[in-house]
């Protein structure tokens, strides 16, 4: 008992602060500067607010710099959190210097070890801004999601898919996965419909219905060209030609609208014209297989083949 006193005594007085060190402690937790703090904390998350209100309201309402908006208000927010931040602690810690910066070491050397992911996710929303493979407004596809960005926070990315779905992606996927951005900071974008007929049908007369349908939308950009290809491809075991439409919409906005208009008019046309869809080898089969088969009481049915031999054998027969 008495070597675990001396033992555990040393390590004990070691622990314990000196008078000094808890009266600079006790200056750190100065309630007036904690209130200062608390202001500034209040100031910055009521202005990030108002500021983003406002930018959405003058991107809304000029839709030719809606993205300029959207993009501005991401830097603004970082700016604006990063300013806050560097308040609080000049607050906190006025007059103490050199304990700042022992301490902003010491913490980010504890956050960087316990919470390493949340830390690569904040380098990495700097990076974005930064390297801008994407941003705010753009169509992008990553993995399995497809949607608008609609905010490029600190910690995720923010996806809104067409089913009204809002999808947190953190940001450091976005440094090691490939993502595609469907256009890249402006405001059109291109729109690609596949259309499939038999490989027998009139593409030609195809390819105009496509093509008008395209260019007459009233969601397409004429400033840009509108083209349709023509391809054959494999489809359920057979083959079958495919027909693409490439046009561009006049907003991002307007994709799932544009490819509805598209695709309705399309079929529509289709369906006055007895367009062929294509189909799979074994309905081809069977379509070939009933049109070759013969029907009953023709002459080279199969009950008309059984039957002859009986009539021939009474023919035969003495009267």
């Amino acid at each position: 008992m008495i070597l675990l006193d001396l033992l555990t005594y040393p390590m004990l007085a070691q622990a314990t602060p000196e008078p000094e060190q808890l009266a600079e402690a006790f200056e750190l937790l100065n309630f007036g500067r904690i209130a200062r703090a608390m202001i500034v904390i209040v100031a910055a998350y009521a202005a990030n607010h108002f500021l983003a209100s406002a930018l959405e309201r003058f991107g809304e309402g000029q839709a030719n710099r809606r993205l300029l908006f959207k993009k501005f208000s991401s830097f603004a927010r970082l700016s604006i959190f990063g300013l806050a931040t560097y308040m609080v602690l000049m607050t906190v810690m006025e007059g103490k210097e050199q304990m700042l910066v022992g301490f902003l070491a010491t913490l980010g050397f504890a956050l960087g070890f316990a919470f390493k992911d949340t830390a690569s996710s904040l380098m990495a929303g700097v990076l974005i801004l930064i390297d801008q493979p994407f941003q705010v407004g753009d169509r992008v596809t990553f993995g399995d999601i497809y949607g608008e960005v609609t905010e490029i926070g600190l910690r995720s990315v923010r996806i809104v898919t067409p089913g009204d779905d809002q999808i947190s992606v953190p940001n450091n996927k976005f440094l090691t996965d490939a993502v595609a951005s469907s256009n890249a900071g402006a405001l059109d974008m291109m729109v690609c419909i596949d259309f499939y007929i038999g490989i027998t049908a009139d593409f030609d007369l195809a390819k105009r219905i496509i093509y008008e349908a395209s260019i007459t939308s009233r969601y397409v950009f004429l400033q840009k060209p509108a083209v349709v290809t023509t391809k054959e491809v494999g489809f359920a075991g057979g083959l079958a030609t495919c027909l693409q439409s490439k046009a561009y919409v006049l907003d991002t906005r307007y994709d799932i609208a544009y490819i509805t208009d598209v695709t309705e008019r399309v079929k529509r046309k289709f369906r006055e014209h007895n367009m062929q869809y294509p189909y799979s080898r074994r309905y081809a089969a069977e379509l070939d297989f009933r049109e070759f088969q013969p029907h009953p009481g023709d002459e080279n049915s199969a009950e008309v083949r059984a039957e002859q031999p009986k009539k021939e054998a009474v023919a035969l027969l003495p009267q």
